[in-house]
């Protein structure tokens, strides 16, 4: 079924209302409301600085907002017990540490931990959710390496298996691609869009390329200064205009040839009005 076309998705209801998140006496997000698709990819960009992380940790409840709430399932996230949120909503910061020696099946099976009681131990479930996480993210055969021997796409794709193990309909990823090269960040954006198709996990993402935020986001969300500037499909978010408005960059904006989603192509200082649609850009705006 084509990602255009997907029915109506029903699953965990996640939304911000009235946002205002700070550190210490800086405000970096002020009186931000957002509602995530259930069941769909949606994808945070923005300038360094604009706030998309630290929303990222207010809707992992990392960290407390000063004004405004989260609600997961239509329940405030602070006053949820820790392990029944662990259980919904999981969330992969940016370069995770393992420690030294610690093997890709014990990363991935610490994913186990909030289902699991002092009466409720390590149970066949979890063995069940630890393999199905290692096959689904192509990490069987490298289970028993240790992490820091680990390349780093395949130290990337364990982090993932763990949260996969995790088994919550909600996974938040906070630049799951940084560092990585070109091949290993489309590798690791194709496991992401596949747990969502094949396992309906709804997942936020933050990006900093704009092309492959197009590519393989239902729901994208801009932001500038802590605010929304824009929100819906790629191709509804993704203008010149837009592009201009939140990164301070002149740019054309076409039509990928491969996915057909908008496609942005930046206008250097070196560049401007030197090539045909530059040309046409630029008498247009004057």
């Amino acid at each position: 079924m084509s990602r255009k076309h997907q029915a109506p998705a029903e699953g965990p209801t996640l939304r911000a209302e009235s946002l205002r998140l700070a550190y210490d006496d800086r405000i970096v997000v002020e009186d931000l409301d957002l509602e995530i698709p259930a069941g769909r990819v949606t994808v945070i960009v923005g300038a360094n600085a604009c706030g998309k992380s630290t929303l990222l940790r207010a809707l992992a409840r990392l960290l407390t907002p000063r004004a405004g709430a989260v609600h997961l399932d239509g329940r405030s996230v602070h006053s949820m017990p820790t392990r029944a949120l662990a259980q919904r909503l999981g969330i992969l910061p940016q370069s995770p540490v393992a420690p030294e020696g610690l093997t890709v099946v014990d990363l991935v099976g610490r994913g186990r931990s909030p289902h699991q009681t002092w009466w409720r131990q390590w149970s066949s479930a979890d063995e069940q959710a630890v393999h199905e996480a290692l096959r689904a993210t192509a990490m069987t055969d490298l289970a028993h390496r240790a992490v820091d021997e680990l390349s780093g796409g395949q130290r990337q794709r364990a982090w993932i298996a763990m949260a996969v193990a995790q088994g919550t309909p909600v996974m938040l990823l906070d630049e799951p691609t940084t560092y990585l090269d070109l091949a290993h960040q489309i590798d690791v954006l194709d496991l992401i869009t596949d747990l969502n198709r094949h396992q309906g996990r709804t997942v936020v993402m933050v990006l900093h390329d704009l092309n492959q935020a197009c590519r393989y986001a239902d729901h994208m969300v801009a932001m500038k200064a802590g605010r929304i500037v824009a929100e819906g499909a790629p191709a509804k978010v993704v203008t010149a205009q837009t592009v201009e408005e939140v990164f301070g960059l002149r740019c054309v904006v076409g039509e990928d040839p491969v996915s057909a989603t908008p496609m942005v192509v930046p206008m250097g200082r070196h560049h401007e009005g030197t090539g045909p649609a530059a040309v046409a850009v630029t008498e247009k705006a004057g």
